[in-house]
């Protein structure tokens, strides 16, 4: 069976001297793992189009038991990510929380545009991009089957309260009339951070990377979702570790 599809690198692996695995988010099956023959050679078609954060068009065969590249076509490469040390690292987290949290064998349309957009303004530079990795972060977790309700407070329903908290472990808010009535972890957001929380799960697409934030409620918004998304993938990710590392 051939598939064509358009699809992004978000992981490579060398097997032999020549040949490499590579995990592509696709449009329309999500995330495939495949094979990809000769791939390393330079003068090979499928070098550049094969490497990590190539967005390429891709003609791939599935056989009884795994997929394997026949053909690769470089849409976009990101070229601006590969000189910054900082924005590599970032990308890189990106990619890797993308391969948690991407649906297999289902169409990842939604994942992909984000991933392509969020590495977009990464790459050109204009953005905060502390602001973007919490947005792809809370987005990627809500497209995941993770979204947290931050409609109103979970108690009272109130929607705006100077001293509302978030709450990781059940994805709630809370406002702080009603926080005595709960025992879990919470986090203080307050009116800023409660706006920009929601504004990263509710707003369309083309209007998700307009938010600006003053720097306590970047601070807050940022430290939410990145707790948020850790504590519900449970699991140490080492590119996460790396940026963190890098971008200080």
């Amino acid at each position: 069976m051939i598939i064509i599809t358009d699809g992004l690198v978000i992981k490579e692996t060398n097997t032999k001297e020549n040949d490499k695995v590579i995990t592509i988010l696709t449009r329309d099956r999500g995330i495939i793992r495949a094979f990809a023959n000769n791939a390393k050679k330079i003068n090979n078609p499928k070098n550049n189009a094969t490497g990590l954060l190539a967005y390429s068009k891709f003609e791939i065969y599935k056989g009884r038991n795994a997929y394997s590249v026949n053909s690769a076509e470089v849409k976009e490469l990101f070229l601006p990510l590969r000189s910054d040390l900082t924005k590599m690292a970032l990308a890189q987290y990106l990619c890797e929380l993308t391969g948690e949290l991407a649906p297999r064998e289902e169409n990842s349309e939604e994942q992909l545009r984000l991933l392509l957009n969020t590495l977009y303004f990464i790459a050109k530079g204009e953005r905060c991009t502390r602001t973007l990795k919490a947005i792809f972060e809370m987005r990627s977790m809500s497209l995941a089957g993770y979204m947290p309700n931050l409609v109103c407070c979970d108690n009272c329903k109130c929607y705006e309260h100077e001293n509302m908290h978030f709450l990781p472990d059940n994805g709630i808010l809370v406002c702080g009339s009603c926080l005595k009535l709960y025992h879990q972890q919470a986090v203080f957001v307050g009116i800023n951070a409660t706006f920009a929380l929601r504004h990263s799960i509710y707003t369309e697409l083309n209007r998700l990377f307009t938010l600006t934030l003053d720097a306590d409620t970047l601070n807050i918004f940022e430290h939410t979702c990145e707790l948020y998304t850790i504590k519900h993938i449970d699991k140490q990710l080492k590119t996460l570790d790396f940026y963190k590392i890098i971008r200080t």
